[in-house]
């Protein structure tokens, strides 16, 4: 078969690394176009993938008036943007790959799936975590019964500290009034793997939590409102001067490092530090999505999930325990232990994969969810794709659901 053409719109970090992982596997495709706005990301992608300089824009809009020209499309633009480029080049006829998550809002998100539909284009989301070794181990056992049948799951995300301080207080998901809730943001992810998990509808949710700590009422006494200027800066675990200069320190020079700017050296990233938004304070910001939440779950026949996301922990991988029948599971994203309640024997199994860029990480999720949708293109054939536009609705419509829970304290219905 032929290597699929693709169009990237949006070329900062997840866009660039899908782009990456073609260049690099140019039998499975081929990034023939990009709509990029920053001049530095959209000329170091058209030279890496070779871009004729016709299929170049500054703004997805001027793609978008094009006749069709490739394939497939990816948009990984920044999450309230996801809309108007996806109904348009759905109504192009492209094969669609949408960045998680599909739109900030219920209405948005429906309109997406609403013209997927009408155009009959292949179109999946970026629910990584499904496609991983670990995720298709742990279903495969699950549904042959090992467990018998699941009555009830736990599972915690361990965002980390500085994960938090980097993406959800300085960064781009820190105000939900330019991205979405940190639920949609961030946990999108897991409602839509406890649900793939679980294979039942969820039916109803309570939530609870709140933006406890990155708050100017804890900035402690002394402290500026930027790191480079304050005098407390050695006793804060948040500090951007040990979050980026001291990874730089060490030889990193990859994410988060190179969030802050091209100029991944002393003198770039400290410049970055003093005049972009990632040398703020974490007390001293403009963030508002919540840093800690905890969602329960009601799904079909019965059963019951929890899940707890929280700033306040390692960065690490998630973990989760599994409650059936007949057994019990524990995972950590790539090790699973499975007791059996009859021998009371437990069986361990490694699926851990290693690597550290943009296409390796999520356990390897984000390689094989590309592998798996231009596989889907190339052959024309859905089943390849585990996420979407039924399931991405369905799980968003959980995360939806979750938020208004926990604005009004009260138990929502899904859907």
């Amino acid at each position: 078969m032929e290597p699929v053409k693709l169009l990237v719109i949006g070329g900062g970090g997840r866009g660039s690394g899908y782009a990456n992982f073609v260049t690099k596997h140019p039998d499975l495709g081929k990034v023939v176009g990009l709509a990029e706005p920053r001049d530095e990301y959209r000329d170091v992608l058209v030279k890496s993938c070779g871009i004729a300089p016709e299929n170049v824009f500054t703004d997805w809009r001027q793609a978008a008036r094009r006749e069709k020209f490739a394939d497939a499309v990816i948009i990984s633009t920044c999450d309230a943007l996801h809309a108007d480029p996806a109904v348009a080049f759905a109504e192009k006829g492209y094969a669609m790959l949408l960045e998680k998550p599909m739109a900030p809002d219920e209405a948005a998100s429906r309109r997406i799936v609403q013209a997927v539909k009408d155009n009959g284009v292949l179109f999946a989301v970026c629910h990584v975590m499904r496609y991983t070794d670990y995720t298709q181990t742990l279903k495969g056992l699950l549904d042959s019964g090992v467990i018998g049948e699941i009555v009830s799951v736990q599972h915690l995300e361990p965002v980390g500290w500085w994960h938090q301080a980097h993406s959800f207080v300085r960064g781009n998901w820190g105000n939900e009034g330019t991205s979405s809730s940190m639920l949609l943001a961030k946990s999108c992810h897991d409602l839509d793997w406890l649900r793939y998990i679980m294979g039942v509808p969820c039916k109803r949710v309570s939530s609870f939590g709140s933006l406890y700590h990155f708050r100017k009422e804890c900035q402690p006494a002394g402290a500026s409102d930027r790191c480079l200027d304050c005098g407390v800066e050695p006793d804060c675990p948040y500090s951007a001067r040990k979050i980026y200069l001291g990874r730089l320190a060490k030889g990193h020079t990859g994410w988060p490092v190179d969030v802050l700017t091209y100029d991944v050296t002393v003198e770039g990233v400290t410049e970055a530090l003093r005049s972009g938004p990632y040398g703020r304070c974490v007390y001293a910001c403009d963030n508002d999505v919540v840093d800690h939440q905890v969602v329960n779950m009601e799904f079909d026949g019965g059963r019951s999930a929890t899940f707890t996301m929280t700033a306040f922990s390692d960065v690490g991988g998630r973990k989760t325990r599994i409650f059936g029948t007949r057994g019990q599971i524990e995972g950590d994203g790539s090790k699973i232990e499975h007791f059996d309640f009859l021998t009371q024997a437990t069986e361990v199994i490694d699926t851990k994969t290693t690597g550290s860029t943009i296409t390796s990480g999520h356990g390897g999720g984000d390689s094989r969810l590309m592998e798996s949708f231009l596989d889907a293109v190339a052959g024309n054939d859905p089943t390849k794709i585990l996420s979407g536009p039924d399931e991405t609705l369905e799980s968003h419509l959980m995360v939806f659901a979750a938020e208004r829970a926990r604005r009004d304290g009260t138990v929502v219905e899904v859907g």
